[in-house]
């Protein structure tokens, strides 16, 4: 389905209602949508009365909307309460001051790539039909095609154990290089599946572990999603519900991570380490235990089996860091688009 249609289409996010419950948004709030995407959670949002500034880095996505704005009654409003940013979430601090806000009520995020970007070949992040080997969410700046062809082996093994977690990923990075130059989708796959051995009929395709990495890396999406988390505890009021949802394991970590330290439960317990009396004030208070699919969703939307939802709701506490220097401290291995 093209970005066109989704913008319409009943494209049903993972999660929708589990996601609602977890922000209870309210008439007259003001709530981010960081990944809008075909705009299921915005909508449902829109519904609930709540004002919505909505973030997609894929020119897509957004031209979705203005192709379609009986869809969309809102971003005509006065004011308006559908207000679309064409930036990466990780800007979300700085996108909402210039529009004149200090706090939001509630965000929400859907990492990782969307069923949209997945369907259309052209845009190169699934091998299941063939395409150019893009996997850009913005459509511009460094690709695969760019990391594949001109990254060095080491560089390019670290990125598919680092981002992937395959265990193999010295042989497939030499399979990778003897390869060069490499274009499509389809060659790609092809040269990873011979490096590992692939068995036609096997349940799990060997090439989605390094499609998986090769798309983080190109678009810097670890990053992003520790500066956005950043971020939102930087604008989230007292109050405010904070709403991620994850789709494997690398991203889950890091918003358990979070969620642990920023509400205080990430000291040792460790019997062997001195007991600490007291660590940083806790910013986020009420954790929820992570939700998955259930069953009826699964039955509709397969592709929603691996996600998580992990939500908690802001204190009164000042935030540890601003978001502005989480971008800041990424570590020089991890390249961003």
């Amino acid at each position: 389905m093209s970005a066109s249609d989704a913008a319409g289409a009943p494209h049903i996010p993972v999660l929708l209602d589990e996601v609602e419950a977890a922000l209870l948004p309210l008439e007259g709030q003001v709530v981010v949508d960081a990944t809008f995407g075909a705009g299921g959670y915005t909508r449902r949002l829109l519904d609930a009365g709540a004002t919505v500034h909505a973030f997609d880095r894929d020119p897509d996505a957004i031209a979705a909307v203005h192709a379609h704005p009986e869809r969309w009654p809102e971003l005509a409003s006065v004011p308006p309460r559908l207000v679309l940013h064409p930036r990466r979430f990780s800007e979300m601090v700085a996108a909402l001051r210039e529009a004149g806000l200090e706090a939001v009520d509630g965000v929400v995020a859907d990492i990782g790539v969307s069923s949209m970007q997945l369907d259309q070949a052209e845009r190169g992040f699934a091998f299941a039909s063939d395409g150019p080997l893009d996997m850009r969410m913005s459509q511009d700046g460094y690709s695969a095609a760019d990391f594949v062809n001109e990254g060095d082996e080491a560089a390019i093994a670290d990125v598919l154990y680092l981002y992937g977690e395959e265990r193999q990923s010295r042989r497939v990075a030499r399979a990778i290089v003897a390869a060069r130059p490499l274009t499509t989708t389809g060659e790609l796959a092809r040269v990873i599946r011979k490096a590992l051995g692939h068995r036609p009929g096997a349940p799990k395709d060997p090439a989605t572990r390094s499609f998986q990495a090769i798309r983080i890396h190109v678009n810097g999406e670890l990053d992003e999603l520790e500066a956005a988390l950043a971020g939102a505890e930087e604008m989230l009021r007292e109050g405010g519900r904070l709403a991620v949802v994850t789709f494997h394991s690398l991203e889950d970590r890091i918003v358990k991570r979070f969620l642990k330290e920023a509400s205080g439960q990430g000291q040792s317990t460790s019997r062997h380490l001195p007991l600490v009396a007291s660590g940083p004030e806790a910013t986020f208070a009420k954790v929820a235990k992570p939700v998955k699919p259930g069953e009826a969703e699964l039955d509709v939307n397969p592709r929603s089996r691996s996600a998580t939802l992990r939500s908690a709701i802001r204190t009164s506490t000042r935030p540890r860091k601003p978001a502005s220097q989480t971008m800041a401290d990424r570590s020089p291995g991890r390249k961003s688009a």
